[in-house]
């Protein structure tokens, strides 16, 4: 394993979070046709420069965070601090006697900003059902793989406002295993989820996820 520079880290956090405030700031503006060509020459630019460094190979990040529960991987599409898309959520585990969500689970809390909205005012149910695929995918307590994924939306989940969301596993059988989970907004309820996550059956961890992928990639 390969730890990450905090340096670098640090870094990475600090760029993406300049590019939330573009991204989110976009959405709500209406530059002039010279300040968008301008500012996207200096996004080339940085693309340019972005172009000529090497790569890293396959999973690099996986490989460097593993696939143990509650991991943070910082590149995640819902929960990398240091991906632009991600809002990103925040996530942590709570111990207890029994699985349940007042045992033991995985408690969270996420903002969507403008970039997220669908209806006026409120977010993208697409966009909420990224963020309960990450939490209960996070919450199942080993590797699986989304087999299926089921909301109801109570409520429509509004902007800029901190939502708190929280997962447990319900029940298992074999390789499956459902988890379910809420969102809140001051203790009301928004969204109810329930997932089930399968596990490869080469193992429940990075070194089956990778053996079950190039088995499927192979047609297996």
């Amino acid at each position: 394993m390969n730890p990450v520079d905090p340096e670098i880290a640090d870094a990475e956090l600090e760029l993406a979070t300049a590019l939330r405030r573009i991204v989110n700031r976009l959405v709500l503006v209406r530059p002039s046709a010279e300040e968008l060509r301008a500012a996207a020459a200096t996004a080339r630019d940085f693309a340019d420069r972005l172009d000529v460094l090497p790569a890293r190979e396959g999973s690099v990040e996986v490989s460097e965070a593993g696939l143990q529960p509650h991991d943070h991987l910082r590149h995640s599409p819902w929960s990398g601090t240091s991906n632009v898309l991600a809002p990103p959520l925040e996530m942590w585990f709570v111990d207890g006697d029994a699985d349940g969500p007042d045992g033991r689970r995985t408690d969270g809390t996420v903002v969507f900003d403008t970039a997220y909205e669908g209806p006026p005012g409120h977010a993208h149910g697409g966009c909420v059902a990224g963020v309960f695929d990450e939490l209960l995918g996070r919450s199942q307590l080993r590797a699986g793989f989304t087999g299926t994924l089921t909301l109801t939306y109570r409520r429509p989940t509004p902007l800029r406002q901190r939502i708190d969301v929280c997962a447990w596993v319900d029940r298992s059988d074999g390789r499956k295993r459902w988890v379910k989970g809420t969102a809140r907004l001051s203790g009301v309820l928004l969204v109810e989820a329930e997932g089930l996550f399968i596990a490869p059956r080469e193992g429940a961890d990075q070194d089956g996820i990778t053996a079950s992928l190039n088995r499927v990639g192979r047609g297996g």
